[in-house]
């Protein structure tokens, strides 16, 4: 099996469980005799286990391959699904979310670094653009769980079985995922990180990668912020009605899944760097067509466009992450980035909750405006630092 075939399967495997659980908790908070805001104390659980697994995955990567890794994470993602499955209280849901979270985490890291060093900015962009079809599958499993027998812990048991067979994968390709490159498109990924690191400052590359990383939360914060709030930014705060709304939000993640297909064979001519600028102008000028008083088709508007301009963003800056530190450095700063994208998944849509709550809802836009700022502002000085030290 083709390794970027594998990969993306991974990637699909992955985000099942991520958005199974909104789906799944009215069911299991009743099972367990939990209220429904229970799922708000069960979340930072797993946020901190995502988090350090992958600010670890860099150093796990020093004594073992990725293929070995990837297996490893892979019997534990199964055995964490089968916790919920078999869970007999809140408790034990709690425990298997965070060996869930560890799993992920060294899951999501060890492909992105993987990736960077052996894809082409196509194959980086399909792969994560099959985390959104995983997340359109995931809902789909538990509602058919809930149809046919009533019960949401099926869906974690049929979820469970695709992880142990990815796992089999895993083991079987373990020797092609050590030797060498032999996709197409790694050369192309070869040429990206020939960027050289001697005579560059330790403290410098220091200051790249805590600046990468914000980058990287900023840019997942704002994709986030949308995901929770676009819906009742344009109901309350623009007057559009629940339908439009809905379909609205739904056309933004689908314009992400889109623009990841199309935008990566782009990357892949033009360069990820063109791609890149362009990409993160896109989300300013999204972000300030739903930040501007006016009609609610302009909002509209700039969330689909917001939506495309992202989509690229997160795996070309993966992929470009060794022209930033370095090759030595690479495995571990994508871990460092892929633990603050999760930070910023996690507090910056709670602040947006925050301005919401005080402000209205209408400050949503203004909020995302300022966010895509900051982070055209810190990939400005990115690409002003790579290119003194180039």
């Amino acid at each position: 099996m083709s390794l970027v075939v594998l990969a993306c399967l991974a990637y699909v495997s992955m985000a099942l469980p991520d958005s199974m659980l909104g789906i799944a908790w009215p069911s299991m908070s009743a099972d367990f005799h939990q209220p429904l805001g229970t799922l708000g104390l069960l979340l930072p659980f797993g946020i901190a286990a995502t988090v350090l697994s992958s600010a670890m995955t860099g150093r796990l990567l020093t004594r073992m391959h990725i293929g070995q890794m990837l297996s490893a994470s892979t019997v534990l993602s199964a055995v964490a699904l089968l916790g919920y499955s078999l869970a007999p209280s809140f408790w034990w849901v709690v425990a298997a979310t965070v060996v869930l979270g560890l799993a992920s985490g060294a899951v999501d890291s060890g492909l992105n670094a993987y990736a960077a060093r052996r894809f082409g900015a196509r194959h980086i962009t399909w792969m994560h653009a099959c985390y959104g079809l995983g997340a359109t599958l995931g809902p789909v499993a538990v509602a058919g769980a809930l149809s046919f027998s009533r019960q949401w812990r099926w869906a974690y048991v049929a979820i469970a079985a695709v992880q142990l067979l990815l796992a089999c994968a895993f083991l079987r390709t373990g020797r092609f995922w050590a030797g060498r490159p032999n996709e197409p498109g790694a050369a192309e990924a070869r040429r990206c990180v020939t960027a050289p690191t001697r005579g560059r400052p330790a403290g410098s590359r220091r200051y790249v990668v805590a600046l990468s990383a914000a980058v990287f939360a900023f840019h997942i914060g704002i994709e986030a912020s949308v995901g929770v709030w676009a819906y009742v930014f344009l109901t309350t705060g623009r007057g559009l009605s629940p339908a439009t709304a809905g379909m609205v939000v739904s056309g933004f993640w689908a314009a992400m899944f889109l623009g990841r297909l199309v935008l990566g064979p782009v990357a892949e001519r033009a360069g990820a760097a063109r791609v890149l600028s362009f990409s993160v102008a896109g989300i300013v000028g999204g972000a300030a067509m739903t930040a501007v008083p006016g009609p609610a088709v302009l909002a509209l508007a700039g969330l689909l466009v917001l939506g495309l301009a992202a989509a690229p963003v997160f795996p070309l800056l993966t992929l470009t992450t060794a022209e930033r530190v370095g090759q030595d450095r690479a495995d571990r700063t994508i871990g460092f980035q892929v633990a603050a994208s999760q930070v910023g998944a996690a507090v910056l849509p709670a602040g947006m909750g925050l301005l919401v709550q005080h402000v209205g809802a209408t400050a949503l836009g203004p909020a995302l405006l300022t966010l895509a700022l900051c982070m055209a502002t810190g990939y400005g000085l990115l690409v002003r630092l790579t290119a003194s030290y180039a």
